[in-house]
């Protein structure tokens, strides 16, 4: 066998060492690649269940009417909560059948209960996060939306929730209990000054000429 050969035979079977500087660089290299398509699929993920929920928001909105009020934001995300509801009913209604061993579509079940207890638990806490609909901007945005999620980034988002509701209607019920003062009319004090001060003129010239006649 030719020396060139045998060299490049030589070099195809050599193994490299697990702990070999080459090795290490080759593994930290291919981790890297690995975690960078993980990242990028969660943030796949992560903006379809965003896009999902702005759409379903969009689709159940009361037509005509934005920029929308505390309370009607209320109803609307506790609709989104309720959303599942129906098909819950039906998987529960399967279940009920005499002497079945399995539950039917246990999986979906078990998946939208706990789609609806973090919803739930969201709302009654810290908010659920949605397009800030009562800006009239962002609502009427929300409504010309097509569903683009390159259009996402265009959204201001903000939590809201049962607590949020109740502020409000405090700051608004607090602002209608404070006494209104009364207005002070300043035409007719303005006017009452201004008498009084063309009779003291008046006064005054009387009591000028009285002086020259004297004179």
């Amino acid at each position: 066998m030719p020396s060139s050969k045998k060299e490049a035979f030589g070099k195809q079977k050599k193994v490299l060492h697990p702990n070999s500087r080459k090795m290490l660089a080759i593994t930290k290299k291919n981790n890297r690649a690995i975690h960078k398509e993980q990242s990028k699929l969660a943030g796949t993920i992560k903006q379809n269940l965003i896009r999902e929920k702005i759409l379903w928001i969009q689709e159940h909105m009361v037509p005509d009417i934005c920029p929308y009020t505390p309370e009607l934001t209320a109803e609307l995300l506790e609709k989104y909560i309720a959303r599942h509801d129906e098909e819950l009913d039906l998987i529960a209604q399967k279940n009920k059948v005499p002497n079945k061993k399995n539950r039917s579509h246990a999986s979906r079940e078990d998946i939208l209960r706990m789609n609806k207890e973090r919803d739930h638990d969201e709302y009654n806490g810290c908010g659920i996060e949605i397009p800030n609909i009562l800006n009239s901007t962002q609502c009427e945005m929300l409504r010309k939306w097509d569903g683009d999620v390159r259009y996402l980034p265009n959204f201001v988002f903000r939590r809201f929730g049962k607590r949020h509701v109740e502020e409000m209607q405090r700051k608004i019920l607090k602002s209608e209990s404070k006494p209104v003062k009364p207005k002070i009319d300043t035409t007719a004090s303005s006017e009452k000054e201004t008498d009084q001060k063309r009779k003291h003129n008046d006064q005054k010239l009387k009591t000028d000429l009285t002086k020259m006649d004297t004179d």
